[in-house]
C-alpha cells in the first residue's frame, strides 16, 4: 500500500489542502493569548481575616487556628499555612491539581462559616476567600501622586474610579491599591479630658456609633402625592462630629470637641507607598487566567488618559512596572530563534542536497507544519509563550527529518534515470515504514511526559503535545505534499551542469563516506572493544548525573527584581516609612535601575505583612541597556543596603515559575518544624547562624520574629471584681485606646468609609501612658466575662521622654480621690483610685492592674495546623539548589540538630525533590514507550534493543555539554534528555530498516546487510542530524531575553546529537550483529527443544 500514491497524483487537492493547513495556523497565531510560560492552575484558596488591633499572637489563637481546624477537613487539601500578624490572619489552601477549584470554593466557604461560632465576636466581618494561583505574578503596577491632593483622597480617588474602570477591562483578574487607606473620621480622645469629665472611653463609642445611623424611614402620603422621609441621620465630616453630646456633666454637655481632637484623616495610619523615594498610591494590577498579558497591558495604557481626565486635581500616573515589555522581547526573540532555526534547516538541505530545487521543498514543508500547529494550539487552549515557542524551534530540526528521508529516497531513484513521478512513488512508498516508524517512536517519548504527575508534568503538558502536533502535521505533510512536490519539482540531475563548488562538496562528502567505510570495517572487526566503549558510556552518563549541579528551573532574568524589607523587630511604623524611602532611593541610584516602588503597612497593597516588614519591586533596564545581569545587580546593591542601619533589604530576581504560596524575604525557603515551640525557635536560629557563618548562602534570614517589645498587662482579678470589672471591659477600653477601632460606618454614593477612635497619638509614645487610661465600671456587670480575648491595639514607643505637663496634677487628684474613697468606706481596695461623678465611677488602670516589659512574636507561622519556622535564603551566583540542600545538610550536621527538629517539604522544596525524584522514571517509561512502539512495528523483541542501543551516547553527550557551558541541570535538561532518546533512535532506524529489508529482499547476510545499510544511508543521516543540530543552535547560543531559559535545551541538544553521532556509527552495527547471533542462538535452543518434545509426544 502507497499512502503517498493519491496526493501524487492529485497535486490540485494536495496543494489546496496544504494552503488550508496554513491558512488555519496563520488565523490561529493571531487569536492565540500571549503568555510568559504555559497557563497552568494550582487550586490554591487563601482566606483573609481582619481583627484590627489585634497582637499576632491573638490573632494566632483566636482567628487562624479555629479557621486551620475547620478548613483542614476539607478533602483533597495537599498543604494549609497560616501567616498571622498584627490585625490579620491569612490562611493558604492548596488543593490536588486534579480539584475543581469552584467545588473547593463552595467546601472552604462551607468551612468558614462552620468556624464562624470558634471566631471572636468581635470580628467586624466574616473571612474572606479568594481563589489564588501562585503562579500569577503583577503584570502592571501604577504609581499615582498628586501635589494637592492627600494621600487618603489619592487613594480614594483609586478605589472609587481607577480600581473600578480597570476592573472591567477583560483580561484583568484584580485590582490591588496600596500606599494608604480609605478616608475616615478619627477621634483622638484626650485620656486627660475624659478623666476630667467623668467619661468612659465606652461611652464614647457608644455615642459615637448611635450619632450615625442610615436606616430606612418611610413614606408618606398625601392624596395622590408621596413623600420620601429623609433626616440628617448621618453626620460625613469630622465638622459634623465635633459638636456631639457624648455626655451630660451637673446638667452641662460635654462635647466630642471637649474631649478628643477630630479630624478628616484615613482609616489607617500605617501605611505607606512610595514610587522611585516619592510618595505615593500604587495600582497593583494581575491577570485573569488564560488572558492575553499583552493585550491586556495595552488595553488598561489606552484607558489611562479617560481616567486622567476623570480623575479631579492633578493626578499623575506613571508605569512603575510593566510586565508586558519582557514578555514582548522574549517572545520576539524566541521568534526571531525560530526564524533562523528554519533558515539554518533550509541550509543545511542546501548544502548536502546542493538542488535549488530539492531546496525548496523541505523549505515549503516546515513552515507549514510549524504554521499548522499554531492552529492546533488554539482549538487546545494554549498559548504563544517561551515553552510552546521553543517546541516549535526544537520542532523545525524534526519535521525536516521527514521530508528529507523521503526527499533523499526520491532524488536517489532520479540518479537511477526513473522520472519524477516514478521515483516520488517508489521512493515514498520505500521509505513510508521508516517515516513512520521514526514518528512513532518519537510521539511515544512525549507520552510520560503528557501524562508525568505533580507542578511539572502540568508546566510542561503543553510543551510536550505542542510538539507532539508538529511531528505528527509533519508526518502527513511529508507523506502527502513532499512526495507530490518532488514530482513536479524535481528533475534529474545532470552532472556536466554542476558548479566547481559543486563538485567539490560532492567529492569531499565522497571523501568523508568512504572514510567511514574503512573505520567503520575496523570497528566491526574489533567488536568486543567497540561494545565496551558503549559500557564505559553508560557508566560516565551515571557518574555526571550525580555531580552535576541541579536546579528546579534555570534562573531567569525578567528584568524584575522583588525585595522585601525587614527592620529591628521593635521599630515604630513612623521610623519604618523612613528607612523605606531611604532604602528606595539607594537603589534607585544604581545605573541599571529603571523604577523602584515599595509599600509597608498591615495589608498594604493587597499584601501581607508584620509592621516592620515592607515590600519593594523594582524594574530594570531593558537588557540591551544595562551592564549587568539581574544576579549581578543583586550582588552589587547588597553591600550598599547592608550599610543602612536598624534594616535590611533583601532582593531576588522575580521568576514566572512560582516555588509555592509562601512569601519570604529570598527565593529560596528551607521550613522547620517540630513538636515543641521552644526547641524549634532555638534550634532554627542556631541554624541560621550557622548557614550566616558558613557564608555559601546569601541573605539568610527566617519568618521567627519573636522579639518585639510588647506591654503585658497583668489584671489583679480580685480588685478588678471588688469594682466591677471584667477582663472584657478592660479589653474593650485597651481596644478604644490603642486599636484604631472602626466604631461607626458612613455611608455615601460610592464606597462606606468609617469613623475611627483612639487615644491621642500623643498618649501613645511609652507603656507607662497606660496609667493615664481610666475604666468606666457603668460599661459592664461584675457578672460580665471572666475570660476574653480580645484585641487591645499597640503602643508606639518614639524614644526616650519624660511625662507630660499635667501629669503631677493628675497625681494629685488621683490621691485625693483615693482618700475621699476610703474615708466614705466604698472600697476596701488598699491600692488605686477611684473617682466618683454624678453618673458613673472611674477606675484607673492602675488601680486594678499593672504591667510588665517582654517579648512577642511579630508574626505567628502555621503549616499543617502547627508552629514552623521558615529560612529564606538566596544562592551566590553559579551556585545551585542541589548545592544549597548540601550546605543546609551539612550545616545541621555540624550544630548537631536534634531529631525533634525537622525538615518540612514545602513549595519549591517539595517540587524540586519531586521532579528529580521522577526523572529516572520519566527516561525508563520514554524508553519502554519506544521500545513497545517498535517491537509493534517491527514484530520483534531484538531489533527495538538495537535501536535503543543509541541513547547512552546522547545523555552523555547532553551532560557534557551543560557541564563545559557551567549550565545546571534542571527539568527543561531533562526534557531534553527525553527530547534526545526520540531523536536519536532515528539514525539506528535507518540503518536497522535498510538492513533488514536487504537481507529479505537480496538475501544479504547480517554483516554485509548492516554494513551496506550504514553507507547507503549515511548521507540521510548526516543531513537529518545536522538539520537537528543547526535547528538547536540558536537556543544553544542563548542569546536575548529568556536565553537563560532556552540555552539548556539547546546546548542538550546539540552536545548530545554530536556525540551520539559520533559513537553510534560504530556502535550500533556491532550491537545490531551480536543481537543478531544472539537471536540465531535462541531460534536454535527453541528448535531442539522443540526437537526433543516430539518423541516425547509419539511415545506418549
Amino acid at each position: 500500500m502507497n499512502i503517498s500514491a493519491p496526493f501524487i497524483r492529485r497535486p490540485v487537492a494536495t496543494i489546496l489542502l496544504t494552503l488550508g493547513i496554513a491558512l488555519a495556523g496563520a488565523i490561529a497565531f493571531y487569536l492565540l493569548p500571549v503568555a510568559p510560560l504555559p497557563q497552568f492552575n494550582i487550586p490554591t484558596i487563601t482566606v483573609n481575616a481582619s481583627l484590627p488591633g489585634a497582637s499576632p499572637e491573638t490573632v494566632a489563637n483566636s482567628v487562624a487556628s479555629p479557621l486551620e481546624r475547620h478548613l483542614g477537613q476539607i478533602a483533597d487539601v495537599t498543604d494549609i499555612v497560616s501567616q498571622s500578624s498584627l490585625g490579620q490572619a491569612r490562611v493558604t489552601l492548596q488543593f490536588k491539581l486534579s480539584r475543581d477549584p469552584d467545588g473547593a470554593s463552595r467546601d472552604v466557604q462551607a468551612g468558614i462559616n462552620a468556624a464562624r461560632a470558634d471566631l471572636p465576636t468581635s470580628l467586624r466581618s466574616n473571612p474572606t476567600y479568594r481563589k489564588f494561583n501562585p503562579a500569577d505574578a503583577p503584570i502592571l503596577i501604577l504609581s499615582l501622586t498628586s501635589k494637592t491632593l492627600t494621600r487618603g483622597q489619592l487613594y480614594d480617588m483609586a478605589s472609587n474610579v481607577l480600581q473600578q474602570r480597570i476592573s472591567q477591562i477583560p483580561g484583568i483578574g484584580q485590582v490591588m491599591i496600596g500606599g494608604s487607606a480609605l478616608p475616615a473620621v478619627r477621634v483622638e480622645l484626650n485620656p486627660q479630658a475624659l478623666f476630667k469629665y467623668g467619661v468612659g472611653l465606652e461611652d464614647v463609642r457608644a455615642a459615637l456609633a448611635s450619632a450615625n445611623a442610615n436606616a430606612p424611614k418611610g413614606v408618606i402620603e398625601q392624596g395622590e402625592r408621596a413623600y420620601q422621609i429623609y433626616t440628617n441621620d448621618q453626620a460625613s465630616h469630622a465638622e459634623d462630629y465635633r459638636p456631639l453630646v457624648i455626655a451630660y456633666r451637673n446638667g452641662n454637655a460635654v462635647r466630642l470637641s471637649d474631649v478628643a481632637n477630630v479630624e478628616d484623616s484615613v482609616e489607617d495610619l500605617r501605611n505607606a507607598g512610595f514610587a522611585n523615594g516619592e510618595p505615593s498610591i500604587l495600582a497593583i494590577l494581575t491577570a485573569e487566567p488564560g488572558a492575553n498579558i499583552i493585550s491586556t497591558v495595552d488595553a488598561v495604557r489606552a484607558e489611562l488618559p479617560h481616567l486622567e481626565a476623570a480623575l479631579s486635581g492633578d493626578v499623575e500616573f506613571r508605569s512603575a512596572m510593566d510586565r508586558s515589555i519582557t514578555i514582548r522581547a522574549s517572545l520576539r526573540d524566541t521568534e526571531i530563534t525560530l526564524v533562523i532555526s528554519v533558515i539554518l534547516v533550509t541550509f543545511v538541505v542546501f548544502f548536502f542536497l546542493q538542488n535549488a530545487r530539492a531546496t525548496v521543498i523541505p523549505s515549503i514543508a516546515v513552515p507549514v507544519s510549524i504554521i499548522g500547529t499554531f492552529g492546533a494550539m488554539y482549538m487546545l487552549g494554549y498559548s504563544l509563550n517561551l515553552l510552546s515557542l521553543m517546541a516549535l524551534t526544537v520542532a523545525t530540526g524534526f519535521v525536516v527529518d521527514d521530508a528529507i528521508v523521503v526527499l533523499e529516497n526520491i532524488e536517489r531513484h532520479l540518479d537511477e534515470g526513473m522520472t519524477p513521478p516514478q521515483a516520488a512513488l517508489l521512493g515514498a512508498r520505500e521509505v513510508g515504514f521508516t517515516v513512520l516508524s521514526i514518528t512513532a517512536s518519537l510521539v511515544a517519548v512525549f507520552a510520560p511526559i503528557l501524562f508525568m504527575p505533580g507542578i511539572i508534568g502540568a508546566f510542561f503538558r503543553e510543551f510536550s503535545m505542542t510538539l507532539t502536533v508538529a511531528i505528527v502535521i509533519s508526518l502527513a505533510i511529508s507523506l502527502t505534499t513532499t512526495p507530490m512536490l518532488c514530482a513536479l519539482l524535481l528533475r534529474r540531475r545532470q552532472p556536466a551542469r554542476a558548479g566547481a563548488v559543486s563538485r567539490a562538496l560532492r567529492q569531499a562528502f565522497a571523501s568523508t563516506q568512504a572514510l567511514y567505510g574503512r573505520t567503520l570495517k575496523v570497528a566491526l572487526g574489533h567488536p568486543v572493544l567497540t561494545l565496551l566503549s558503549l559500557v564505559l558510556v553508560i557508566v560516565a552518563n551515571v557518574q555526571l548525573y550525580k555531580h552535576i549541579q541541579k536546579d528546579l528551573f534555570p534562573q531567569q532574568d525578567s528584568g524584575r527584581l522583588m525585595g522585601k524589607l525587614e527592620a529591628d523587630q521593635s521599630t515604630s511604623f513612623s521610623a519604618m516609612s523612613v528607612k523605606l524611602e531611604e532604602l528606595i532611593r539607594v537603589v534607585k541610584e544604581d545605573p541599571d535601575m529603571e523604577t523602584v516602588v515599595g509599600f509597608t503597612g498591615s495589608g498594604s497593597g493587597g499584601g501581607f505583612g508584620s509592621t516592620n516588614t515592607a515590600t519593594v519591586f523594582a524594574a530594570l533596564k531593558p537588557l540591551g541597556q544595562r551592564h549587568a545581569t539581574a544576579e549581578q545587580v543583586i550582588a552589587r546593591l547588597r553591600p550598599k543596603l547592608a550599610h543602612v542601619p536598624g534594616g535590611r533589604l533583601l532582593f531576588f530576581a522575580a521568576q514566572d515559575l512560582s516555588r509555592g504560596p509562601r512569601s519570604s524575604s529570598s527565593q529560596f525557603q528551607y521550613t522547620l518544624g517540630a513538636d515543641d515551640t521552644a526547641l524549634l525557635q532555638d534550634w532554627s536560629r542556631k541554624l541560621v547562624d550557622q548557614l550566616q557563618k558558613r557564608n555559601r548562602l546569601k541573605d539568610v534570614t527566617s519568618d521567627q520574629q519573636t522579639q518585639a517589645l510588647e506591654t503585658d498587662l497583668v489584671i489583679d482579678r480580685d480588685a478588678a471584681s471588688r469594682f466591677g470589672i471584667t477582663p472584657a471591659m478592660i479589653d474593650n477600653t485597651l481596644y478604644d485606646a490603642f486599636g484604631q477601632r472602626q466604631v461607626s460606618v458612613i455611608f455615601a454614593a460610592i464606597n462606606q468609609y468609617h469613623v475611627v477612635m483612639e487615644i491621642d497619638p500623643r498618649y501613645t509614645q511609652r507603656p507607662s501612658m497606660l496609667d493615664e487610661i481610666y475604666i468606666s465600671t457603668s460599661g459592664g456587670g461584675a457578672n460580665g466575662t471572666a475570660t476574653t480575648n480580645m484585641p487591645s491595639g499597640a503602643v508606639t514607643k518614639a524614644g526616650k521622654t519624660t511625662t507630660t505637663a499635667g501629669s503631677a496634677s493628675l497625681d494629685s487628684a488621683r490621691n485625693a480621690a483615693t482618700n475621699a474613697l476610703a474615708a466614705s468606706g466604698r472600697s476596701s481596695a488598699s491600692s488605686g483610685a477611684a473617682v466618683s461623678t454624678a453618673r458613673e465611677t472611674m477606675i484607673p488602670l492602675s488601680a486594678i492592674a499593672h504591667y510588665e516589659r517582654g517579648n512577642t512574636p511579630l508574626s505567628v507561622n502555621h503549616q499543617g495546623g502547627f508552629v514552623t519556622t521558615t529560612i529564606s535564603y538566596n544562592l551566590d551566583i553559579g551556585d545551585s539548589e542541589s548545592g544549597a540542600a548540601e550546605e543546609i545538610r551539612a550545616a545541621s550536621a555540624e550544630i548537631g540538630m536534634p531529631s525533634g527538629v525537622h525538615e518540612v517539604t514545602n513549595g519549591g522544596n517539595a517540587m524540586f525533590a519531586e521532579s528529580f525524584s521522577n526523572m529516572p522514571l520519566l527516561l525508563v517509561i520514554a524508553i519502554l514507550s519506544i521500545y513497545i512502539v517498535l517491537g509493534v512495528l517491527y514484530e520483534s523483541a531484538i531489533h527495538p534493543i538495537t535501536i535503543l542501543s543509541t541513547l547512552p551516547s546522547a545523555g552523555l553527550g547532553a551532560l557534557l555539554g551543560q557541564m563545559a557551558f557551567g549550565i545546571k541541570f534542571t527539568v527543561i535538561s531533562a526534557i531534553a534528555v527525553v527530547l534526545l532518546v526520540g531523536i536519536v533512535k532515528k539514525n539506528a532506524i535507518l540503518m536497522v530498516d535498510f538492513a533488514i529489508d536487504a537481507r529479505r529482499a537480496r538475501g544479504l547476510s547480517p554483516f554485509d546487510a548492516i554494513y551496506e545499510a550504514c553507507l547507503m544511508r549515511f548521507r540521510p543521516i548526516m543531513m537529518t542530524t545536522f538539520a537537528a543540530v543547526l535547528g538547536a543552535v540558536p537556543l544553544a547560543i542563548g542569546f536575548g531575553d529568556g536565553g537563560e531559559v532556552r540555552q539548556p535545551l539547546g546546548v542538550s541538544i546539540v552536545g548530545g546529537l554530536l556525540v551520539s553521532q559520533l559513537l553510534t556509527l560504530y556502535t550500533t552495527p556491532v550491537v545490531y550483529l551480536y543481537l543478531d547471533r544472539f537471536s540465531l542462538w535462541m531460534e536454535r535452543k527453541r528448535s531442539r527443544w522443540g526437537r526433543r518434545r516430539a518423541p516425547a509426544a509419539e511415545t506418549a
